[in-house]
């Protein structure tokens, strides 16, 4: 094949052979480094995130075998080319053709002579391209017999604008292989020009960029996938925390019940987000006037987070009001409300205490379900209520819930809160930190003054969950 220069230029001078083998070092030094740290990457086709990474360490991996692969070649010279007369017999003594991947079935190159309609091709191309070696290679005209239909407009624009307008050639197109093996080729080219400004012919490097390209598309569909992945996030998380605002009071310091002539409790709740403003949980509290005059109190948690979480807190919340409106008890409530959660479609479990303060009697009527219990402050101190029996939401079938009682006086503090406020430390530290407060509770003048020094004292904390706290103060 002649020399792959235009008549009119000097031919370069290679490298230095050190320089290059220097280059080749540290290349494969980074190869190295990007696969041990693509081995030790977490392995998880079901998230999309880790899909990506993987496609784009993938995608790295090939560009730098390439590039180790093209300063060899850089490194050790072109090989030697046979002339297009003795194409023929140096394709039947060359060697057994490379294993795919090497350097040699990934670069190939090509020389068209216009002047006598002959070609000649590197072994390589043969390899690439999956032709038999003995037989002849294909000219120019031929050539589009191996592309695919819709790449050979393509193939055909760059050739003529190399021959017509001495433009170089850089391109991608598809090739089918005898075996029906499509492969994506790159081809770089240029014209050979006579002495008289002519063109002689046309020569041409082709590399198989087929794993490459697979790479790449690995990598912007991984890619799209996750930013659908964020977007569907994002919508339900919106969801989620409007369905939470939707449900929860929206209290703004003290709550005041609308029917209530003598004022008997001062009430006033705050729920505390975790501290991934990402993870919305099922935490809720509520306060409500019952028809009979008595005051329903609750607070409780759906375990798990998301849209179908604040959904089915929305749920139970409900039909909370709604057995208590219809003069359901605690216990009663807390029945029903296990039979509603063990007959969903989707498991569920939560904890719930629902109280109903009777205030001609100042008495509170409380149950619960796997859930701490109120803590009752009196005189600057503060104690747990003893708790009926109750096991968690949904756990099982048939469960019983009791009941208990509490005699409240003027002054009495309750307190109502779901677990959360402590990370990792379970109910034990919640209740030692919120006892301890109890001489400030005294000190307070109205229940809104109690949830702010709750919120001083856990507000900062690095909380892995939601929580809620509600506080009654008795008035009369």
């Amino acid at each position: 094949m002649p020399s792959h220069l235009s008549a009119d230029r000097p031919a370069a001078q290679p490298p230095g052979r050190g320089s290059v083998d220097a280059l080749i070092s540290q290349t494969r030094r980074l190869k190295g480094d990007v696969d041990a740290v693509r081995r030790d990457a977490p392995v998880d086709d079901a998230d999309p995130q880790e899909r990506w990474q993987r496609a784009l360490y993938d995608l790295a991996l090939h560009q730098l075998s390439d590039l180790d692969e093209h300063l060899a070649q850089l490194r050790d010279g072109p090989p030697p080319v046979p002339s297009a007369a003795g194409a023929e017999t140096a394709a039947r003594t060359a060697p057994p053709a490379p294993r795919r991947g090497s350097l040699l079935s990934r670069v190939g190159s090509a020389e068209w002579n216009l002047l006598t309609d002959e070609a000649s091709w590197s072994g390589e191309l043969y390899e690439i391209l999956g032709r038999d070696r003995s037989a002849p290679p294909l000219t120019l005209d031929e050539l589009p017999s191996l592309v695919l239909d819709e790449d050979r407009p393509r193939l055909t624009v760059m050739v003529t604008a190399c021959l017509v307008d001495a433009k170089r050639i850089d391109g991608e197109f598809r090739v089918v292989r005898p075996d029906g093996e499509v492969r994506t080729v790159h081809m770089m080219g240029e014209p050979v020009l006579a002495a008289d400004g002519s063109t002689a012919s046309m020569w041409a490097v082709l590399r198989d960029v087929s794993e490459l390209r697979r790479s790449e598309r690995a990598v912007s569909e991984t890619r799209d996938s996750l930013q659908r992945h964020r977007q569907r996030a994002q919508s339900e998380l919106r969801l989620a925390v409007e369905l939470q605002e939707a449900v929860l009071p929206p209290w703004r310091g003290s709550l005041r019940l609308p029917h209530r002539g003598t004022e008997t409790l001062d009430l006033a709740a705050h729920h505390l987000p975790s501290s991934a403003r990402t993870l919305i949980g099922g935490d809720w509290y509520d306060a409500l006037e019952l028809a009979d005059g008595e005051t329903l109190l609750s607070v409780g948690d759906l375990t798990g987070h998301g849209v179908s979480v604040a959904s089915g807190m929305a749920t139970l919340l409900g039909a909370v009001r709604g057995m208590a409106m219809a003069g359901t008890q605690p216990g009663q409530l807390m029945s029903l409300l296990n039979q509603l959660l063990d007959a969903t479609v989707q498991p569920a479990l939560g904890s719930a205490v629902c109280c109903r303060y009777r205030p001609e009697s100042r008495t509170l009527v409380w149950a619960q379900a796997g859930h701490p219990a109120p803590l009752l402050f009196r005189g600057g101190t503060g104690r747990r209520l003893d708790s009926p029996d109750g096991v968690l939401l949904g756990a099982t079938s048939g469960a019983v819930y009791t009941q208990a009682e509490e005699t409240l006086e003027p002054g009495d503090l309750l307190l109502l809160h779901t677990e959360g406020l402590v990370p990792g430390h379970g109910d034990t530290a919640a209740v030692d930190r919120l006892l301890a407060l109890a001489p400030r509770f005294g000190g307070a003048r109205t229940a809104h003054d109690c949830v702010r020094m709750v919120v001083e004292e856990f507000g900062e904390n690095e909380r892995e969950d939601d929580a809620c706290v509600l506080i009654a103060r008795v008035t009369s």
